[in-house]
């Protein structure tokens, strides 16, 4: 009996043992992951991404999680030229000039020289992977990024995602070498 008590007594010290990074955050048992209790309020956004043209070329959807954004994006075949091409967050949502795309500002939480994803003193909240077009013009992208959360990004102006006539170097300043923009959508909230 003395020997179950002690058993007892000892599996309920263990059960209220907690570090303080889980009585701060809520959670138990999962170091190293601090996982909001709550999601953030934007859950969802979406663009239709307009190519030189004005029309239509593909769709980006993303969805904010706990730690970052999840997006995918894809291009109709006869999109974009074959080949790597700049992809970034801009800072307003207006690509209403189209061919030239400059209404977009410029890269969402620039700040002077911080541009690239392998930058030292970088990135900026828009900096994204490249996307690679295929040989008929279509691509494809599931990237994550933590660099920025979606409702505080549509807030004011907004952003938009541009893609750019070529690759990032994700070091070269202020765009890395990206070239022209080609292709832009404005980033709105919901969708699915």
């Amino acid at each position: 009996m003395l020997k179950q008590i002690a058993l007892a007594a000892s599996v309920l010290a263990l059960a209220g043992c907690a570090t303080a990074t889980d009585a701060a955050t809520g959670h138990e048992g999962h170091a190293g992951h601090d996982m909001q209790a709550t999601p953030p309020a934007t859950a969802s956004a979406m663009a239709q991404i307009i190519g030189a043209t004005g029309a239509q070329i593909g769709m980006a959807k993303l969805e904010q999680g706990p730690h970052g954004v999840l997006m995918e994006v894809t291009i109709n075949a006869g999109g974009l030229t074959p080949g790597w091409h700049g992809l970034h967050l801009h800072e307003k949502a207006d690509c209403s000039d189209v061919g030239t795309f400059t209404l977009s500002g410029g890269h969402h939480g620039k700040a002077e020289g911080t541009h690239g994803l392998l930058n030292p003193v970088g990135p900026e909240m828009g900096d994204l992977p490249n996307i690679w077009a295929a040989a008929d013009g279509s691509a494809g992208l599931e990237a994550f990024s933590s660099l920025f959360e979606l409702a505080p990004a549509l807030e004011g102006d907004g952003i938009a995602l541009v893609i750019h006539t070529s690759r990032d170097d994700h070091i070269t300043q202020p765009i890395g070498g990206a070239g022209a923009r080609v292709a832009c959508g404005v980033i709105v909230e919901g969708g699915s």
